[in-house]
């Protein structure tokens, strides 16, 4: 606690003449309710009457557009790890901490089209920063219309603004590693037709041994007015990309030289080939002025090649759906009962194939695909159905009813096998009655209190329903927890200051466990309840200092006091009831100082704090707590009438310190070999952009 508040007080005491991006009056700097133009191609969605949290484009300028975790992690109360840029970890408020690989038990959407597979995974990967206008975080399940995920969940809003003139967008980052990254934007709008088509490539060698990322991707965006109460929009985003693995460290390893890669993922030269597509197409009626419908069909395909060095995975996943939403009004005594009613169907068919790795017999020329052993496919299918209501009550008491119905079901194929050996097997959840109460009541124009009680839940994902043998666990069933949540909220008159804090308690039970028991093999089973508690605060100020200078600090701070409140590990026989939540860190900060010079130059310098995180269950392993500081520096100016031109700097790891970027919990050795914990993060780097935008 003595580093966390020296490290607050370090960045609240760095001196003033540190600058900062280009704000106006109207920017904000970091979330409360900071002003963005949303999607179009679907409505926005409200999800009631408490706050989400919003980062938009003056948070992503805090930081290399290649970094998009970074920008993350200025939410309070999410945590985002990432061993790589293809190896990412979202945690929101401690749930999702103990997964292995990847994030899953929230929701993700792109465009309010969801992007999450049928088991509950996500993959923040597939997606390009600069193709973003905003990200909007629901913490925990009181997003009723958006699954109520006990994680909660995370919007993806594309670049839509559609009464911008026809422009040509180009910004070229170079930086330490190779990096290479350009991304061409074109933007085209009429009175009954708006387009923007955005097309980037990037490719980075990597701090570490077998490191190299590459990535083409394009998004086209487009929206058809048909008429006064009519619009069909069409989205299309695919991106290619190639990884190499460097895989996790031990602590040795990582002590004596975090560069290096894995062992066996060196000499197999493991990588992953992924190519995703995402189609959506929508509809949106104004049936009046209190009725509006948005409806959404939409497509996904993942196509992902992984030579591991335990096997070669190969496997695809084609998932479809429609999304539809109602919202609208009613007079009711003369004040307005606001609603929204919708269902979402989801449904995925993923299909995968194991074969042998024979690297070890190719020479040093890396992996090579041997006999096939195994091959399977699965369908999901998830439905929501949700609505809620909302009333003022008084002048500034406004109360809000809802419910979601959850159903889910996989049925597993096991197409390798036959007779007796043959695993096929389905399994179909109880449907769940997640229903949610909120209210708000402003005690000024200024400041308002908020409070919610949610239910929510997380499906167990495909290591979790499975055995080592391939067969389905009959006894796995969802987790289930509600959220308790008291806040208080401020945004002052002219937008300058901003301030919100949450307190938060939220039990979960029938805890999923994925025990790893072999190199690549793992069972899952639900082995206790854990609490969720803590505190999520965050503060941003905008003043002038003299003449058109503006300095704007910003903190997000988050308290996370996770425990295990029933969990007995049967097979060490062993009892980690009251232990500290594996894979979360107690505090972090996340804060800066922006300053605009008004003369088109600015400065920004962000900081962020992550305490030590336990990395086993037993609490007898922590990573080492971090600071890391960054600073960029850049000059944007209106060249002509139709050009303006931007320049930027920037380092990273300033202090050049050497920490984890991501860890792995409760991680085993095999073989004789040391537990591989660590994702070491990359030491002093630099990076510098031009940015070009031509209106025609």
């Amino acid at each position: 606690m003595k580093k966390t508040l020296f490290s607050l007080l370090f960045i609240l005491t760095t001196p003033s003449v540190l600058l900062a991006q280009v704000t106006t009056e109207n920017d904000s700097i970091t979330r409360l309710n900071e002003v963005i133009v949303i999607d179009t191609l679907t409505a926005k969605n409200p999800i009631g009457i408490v706050p989400s949290q919003i980062i938009g484009e003056t948070s992503f300028s805090n930081y290399s557009p290649v970094d998009f975790i970074s920008s993350l992690n200025q939410v309070s109360g999410l945590y985002a790890l990432s061993g790589a840029l293809n190896t990412n970890r979202i945690t929101i408020r401690g749930v999702g901490s103990r997964t292995l690989y990847g994030t899953d038990k929230l929701r993700l959407y792109y465009n309010n089209i969801p992007i999450t597979n049928g088991t509950g995974s996500s993959t923040i990967e597939a997606f390009d920063l600069e193709n973003l206008t905003s990200v909007e975080v629901i913490k925990g399940p009181k997003g009723t219309g958006f699954g109520t995920n006990l994680g909660g969940a995370i919007i993806l809003n594309t670049k839509q603004l559609s009464d911008q003139p026809t422009k040509f967008t180009n910004n070229t980052t170079i930086g330490s590693y190779g990096l290479f990254k350009n991304s061409l934007g074109f933007t085209h709008a009429e009175d009954n037709f708006y387009m923007t088509f955005q097309y980037g490539h990037m490719e980075v060698d990597g701090y570490r041994e077998n490191n190299r990322f590459e990535r083409d991707g394009y998004l086209l965006n487009t929206i058809f007015k048909l008429s006064k109460k009519s619009e069909l929009g069409l989205l299309v985003n695919h991106i290619d990309y190639s990884a190499q693995i460097a895989s996790s460290i031990s602590q040795e390893d990582f002590n004596e030289d975090p560069t290096q890669a894995a062992f066996t993922w060196r000499a197999s030269q493991g990588y992953e080939d992924n190519n995703y597509s995402l189609i959506g197409l929508s509809h949106t009626y104004y049936a009046s002025p209190n009725l509006k419908n948005t409806t959404s069909l939409f497509y996904t395909y993942l196509d992902h090649y992984e030579p591991a060095p335990f096997n070669i995975l190969d496997e695809f996943t084609n998932g479809y759906g429609v999304r539809t939403l109602f919202s609208g009004n009613l007079d009711i005594s003369k004040n307005a009962l606001f609603y929204t009613l919708g269902g979402e169907l989801y449904k995925d068919e993923y299909n995968w194939q194991t074969f042998e790795n024979l690297y070890q017999e190719n020479e040093g020329n890396g992996s090579l695909q041997g006999n096939q052993q195994s091959k399977n496919k699965e369908f999901r299918n998830q439905i929501n159905i949700f609505a809620t209501a909302s009333y003022s009550i008084t002048p500034k008491l406004t109360t809000q009813l809802g419910l979601n119905i959850n159903k889910t079901q996989y049925d597993f194929r096991d197409l390798f096998n036959t007779g007796e050996l043959n695993t096929s097997a389905n399994r179909n959840f109880k449907a769940l009655l997640l229903p949610s109460i909120d209210f708000n009541y402003a005690f000024t124009p200024t400041y308002q209190l908020y409070g919610n009680i949610s239910r929510g839940f997380s499906n167990p994902s495909l290591e979790e329903t499975l055995t080592p043998d391939g067969i389905i666990n009959p006894d796995i069933v969802q987790e289930t927890g509600t959220n308790y949540e008291l806040g208080i909220e401020h945004k002052s008159e002219d937008d300058r200051n901003r301030f919100e804090i949450a307190f938060y308690i939220m039990p979960i039970n029938n805890l999923l466990v994925a025990k790893r028991v072999g190199d690549n093999q793992y069972i899952g089973r639900n082995a206790g309840k854990t609490k969720h508690q803590g505190i999520d605060l965050d503060w941003s100020y905008r003043f002038n200092v003299i003449n058109k200078i503006t300095i704007s600090p910003f903190i997000s701070y988050t308290y996370s006091n996770h425990k295990f409140l029933d969990f007995i590990d049967e097979e060490a026989n062993e009892d980690y009831s009251d232990n500290a939540l594996t894979g979360v860190p107690k505090n972090k900060i996340n804060s800066g100082i922006q300053t605009n010079f008004g003369n088109g130059l600015f400065f920004n310098i962000t900081h962020q704090y992550v305490d030590e995180i336990p990395l086993t269950d037993a609490n007898t392993l922590y990573s080492d707590s971090f600071n890391l500081l960054n600073l960029k520096l850049g000059y944007k100016n209106q060249i002509s009438e139709q050009l303006r031109i931007g320049l930027d700097f920037g380092i990273n790891n300033l202090t050049d310190t050497k920490y984890a970027q991501s860890v792995l919990t409760n991680a085993s050795g095999f073989g004789g070999n040391a537990p591989r914990y660590f994702y070491p993060g990359n030491n002093i780097n630099y990076y510098g952009g031009l940015k070009l935008n031509y209106t025609l």
